[in-house]
């Protein structure tokens, strides 16, 4: 029997799966957050940079906030839409880990828990459990999403 080779190892290779997404610093929800903590309003922001979902998801947040779970949840499904739109561009490819420690990837985080929390208050269980599976998969607690608020 012949001997096998084998390549050395590659001591950065991710072997437990896919490497972190984390969204560029040229991402709109940077400049948004900007402005919204300069003190412009969530709703001007979302007017003006409809691609942050940093601005849907304080939009959404605000109208869960109200009681208002229907407008939460289409504030939310838009920031979640729009930040499922920014992973794909940043390379993400519908799985791995999506930390909360990079602000730029907040908005997108913070509009899924808001939009789990939205879809549940309208009897959406089947979405809510697939938001808190994807927060899950994304090695993320909605905890600490929710801390962020």
């Amino acid at each position: 029997m012949g001997r096998m080779s084998h390549a050395p190892l590659d001591p950065s290779a991710n072997l437990l799966g896919p490497a972190p997404t984390l969204l560029g610093a040229d991402h709109p929800d940077v400049a948004a957050r900007a402005e919204i903590d300069g003190g412009r309003s969530a709703q001007d922001v979302a007017r003006d940079v409809p691609s942050s979902s940093y601005a849907w998801a304080l939009l959404a947040e605000g109208a869960l906030d109200r009681g208002d779970d229907v407008t939460a949840y289409a504030f939310a499904r838009t920031g979640y839409h729009r930040g499922l739109d920014s992973l794909r561009r940043a390379g993400w490819r519908g799985q791995g880990p999506i930390p909360v420690t990079h602000a730029p990837n907040q908005g997108f985080l913070r509009a899924l828990l808001a939009l789990a929390e939205a879809a549940e208050a309208i009897g959406e269980d089947d979405e809510a459990a697939r938001c808190q599976t994807f927060l899950v998969d994304s090695g993320v607690s909605a905890d600490a999403v929710a801390a962020l608020r």
